[in-house]
């Protein structure tokens, strides 16, 4: 009798083990899953990140390409002035004529 009451313990005792094993089993499966949505997360934030990177890019780009032109423009607006306070003064020197001469 002695190995049949001792089968039932060993029995028990592997059931339990094994009950054990896959207790353990689960919760490495669920830290596992935890991970592998924690990596899924930080793929999609990295790649968000990527995406807000790129438009920051063109952003710059843009304005770049904006100052470049505004700055082309500031140029031509220079010249304009200058052609402009030529004939201011070339204008005041006529009008000095005209008086002289309508005397």
């Amino acid at each position: 009798m002695a190995s049949a009451d001792s089968q039932p313990r060993f029995g028990q005792s592997v059931k339990g083990l094994l009950s054990d094993k896959v207790g353990s089993c689960g919760g490495d499966v669920i830290v596992l899953t935890r991970q592998v949505l924690k990596g899924s997360r930080s793929q999609e934030l990295l790649g968000q990140a990527a995406r807000n990177m790129v438009i920051q890019e063109d952003a710059i780009l843009h304005s770049e390409d904006s100052l470049r032109k505004m700055s082309i423009i500031t140029t031509h607006l220079q010249y304009q002035q200058e052609a402009i306070q030529k004939n201011v003064e070339h204008s005041k020197n006529l009008q000095d004529q005209l008086r002289h001469l309508l005397k």
